[in-house]
């Protein structure tokens, strides 16, 4: 609006009307003393009247540009830079709350730790001060006699301990083992079989249960159970033993052995 603060076109208008209204009267009746002249100074006037009142109208279209018309590009760059702005005062602040946590773990942990330090030096210093306290009389005997007395009974003890260790029972490793005792045919006598495999006797062996497993056309095997001790007897002397009845036995197979 300032830029319309001195213009008087508005206000000297009717100077203008009256000077086009003078011309026009001048030209209808006849005015011959100067027509060219008076009719120059009359055009230039309402010329100017006109071009003013354009530039005025063209400075008013302006002002009311710059006044209030709204900008669509430049308002959506501001609507941009806000949201960019809300977002990152968000981010800054998870930031900021995520470094208070681990400020707050951080600290905690080093308080666990210190803590935890100190524990091994008051077990180190409990375990000096028992191990001074062993090496200490606390009834001040020096006696030689009563010194003498106190390692007779410790080897009184250490032996009578070591007695009674002697008469535990040791732990004896043993095996259960199933053999399949097969025969030559259909006609071999299985329980003459089963009777001399039960014969082969020797310390650490216990014979067990035994049955008759059909095989094929007819024919049966034996399967028998046996305990062994582990340190006595062998698993390859027990078959070599039982292929030695070789009127009867055709093959030993071991089906199964554990350990007792």
């Amino acid at each position: 609006m300032s830029a319309l603060a001195n213009e008087k076109v508005w206000l000297e208008k009717t100077i203008y009307t009256d000077a086009e209204r003078n011309y026009y009267e001048s030209l209808s009746k006849g005015n011959q003393a100067s027509p060219v002249v008076t009719g120059s100074v009359l055009a230039s006037e309402v010329a100017k009247a006109r071009q003013h009142i354009k530039n005025s109208l063209e400075c008013m279209d302006s002002v009311a540009v710059l006044a209030g018309v709204p900008n669509t590009e430049i308002s959506n760059k501001i609507n941009t830079l806000e949201n960019e702005n809300s977002e990152l005062k968000k981010a800054v602040d998870d930031l900021r709350k995520l470094v208070i946590s681990l400020q707050v773990r951080v600290e905690s942990l080093e308080t666990a730790g210190s803590s935890n330090s100190k524990l091994p030096k008051i077990i180190t210093a409990a375990k000096v001060s028992d191990d001074s306290d062993d090496g200490v009389d606390l009834f001040g005997s020096d006696d030689e006699e009563e010194n003498a007395e106190a390692a007779k009974l410790r080897e009184d003890r250490l032996a009578a301990y070591n007695a009674k260790k002697a008469k535990k029972p040791v732990l004896i490793a043993k095996s259960n083992i199933i053999l399949d005792v097969k025969p030559w045919d259909d006609e071999t006598d299985m329980k003459a079989m089963e009777d001399a495999v039960r014969k082969i006797t020797t310390d650490g062996l216990l014979w067990g249960a035994a049955k008759l497993v059909p095989l094929a056309f007819g024919i049966k095997k034996l399967q028998i159970s046996c305990v062994v001790e582990d340190e006595k007897i062998s698993v390859d002397w027990l078959t070599e033993e039982i292929e030695k009845l070789e009127d009867l036995v055709q093959s030993v197979d071991i089906a199964a052995f554990n350990k007792v």
